[in-house]
């Protein structure tokens, strides 16, 4: 390991499972046929996943 290696951030499995959470659940949101309640269910979804992954 070198000096730079340590200065790098670490990505974390479960980073990557909270992006493809995210991915899929903004994927979901744009298709055709869901219901009103299911769209505000995906955006509550999305809004707190994105405030656990530090994203606002």
């Amino acid at each position: 390991m070198t000096d730079t290696d340590k200065d790098k951030p670490v990505y974390t499995c479960n980073e990557y499972r909270a992006e493809m959470i995210l991915l899929a659940l903004e994927r979901r949101l744009v298709q055709n046929g869901l219901s009103d309640s299911e769209r505000q269910s995906i955006r509550e979804e999305i809004g707190r996943l994105k405030a656990e992954m530090g994203m606002g």
